[in-house]
């Protein structure tokens, strides 16, 4: 389980395609490498992927062809910076909200522009996101854990405070840029026990019964 806060950006040093067996990638960074193991979770870009080799000054992954087919990872180059956060350990911090490193669909940057000291994206979404998303939730675009700030069909906005344009890949996208998006993940489970609840029942029951 990831929070959205990106601790680097790392650089893809190579992304070694392999037809139809998916892709390998190669990503030189810094400060996650404290503490990381072969067989860890690095989400990159909001992707959930398995270091599989790890070096001095770097790590490697494979990536499955669903990932590619279904991410933007398919558009990804060597020299491309990346948002990098290592799994949450059970005694840290809490500071974003949950991420689960698992993409639910691409969107596009539509707009950006200034607002006093903030930058606004308005980003188009896909029906399986927009459905888990309200307005002052949290969504993750491109693994960074953000405040939804305006909603509309097709589209939601976030303002992007001075921190988070300086630490993380975000101020690098452009109008017509895809980029990874995933929904609430508690909306998720809440939306599949209101619809398995029994006939007749309601939601106080269908709560009660599912243990909250």
């Amino acid at each position: 389980m990831f929070t959205g806060l990106v601790e680097e950006g790392g650089r893809v040093e190579a992304v070694e395609r392999k037809g139809l067996e998916g892709a390998r990638i190669r990503i030189k960074a810094n400060r996650v490498l404290a503490d990381l193991a072969v067989g860890d979770s690095v989400a990159v870009n909001g992707i959930c992927l398995t270091v599989t080799t790890l070096g001095k000054e770097g790590f490697a992954a494979d990536v499955m062809p669903e990932t590619l087919r279904k991410t933007g990872f398919e558009a990804l180059k060597a020299g491309d910076v990346v948002n990098l956060e290592r799994a949450m350990p059970a005694t840290g911090r809490f500071g974003g909200h949950i991420v689960t490193g698992h993409i639910d669909g691409v969107g596009r940057v539509l707009k950006r522009y200034r607002e006093g000291n903030a930058i606004i994206f308005k980003i188009s979404a896909p029906p399986e996101v927009l459905r888990y998303t309200v307005e002052k939730g949290s969504i993750s675009v491109d693994g960074i854990s953000l405040t939804v700030a305006h909603l509309e069909e097709g589209a939601f906005s976030v303002s992007i405070i001075p921190h988070t344009a300086a630490e993380t890949t975000l101020m690098d996208r452009r109008v017509g840029d895809p980029v990874n998006l995933e929904g609430d993940y508690i909306g998720k489970f809440v939306e599949k026990l209101l619809r398995e609840r029994p006939a007749g029942g309601n939601l106080l029951d269908a709560l009660r019964d599912n243990g909250f």
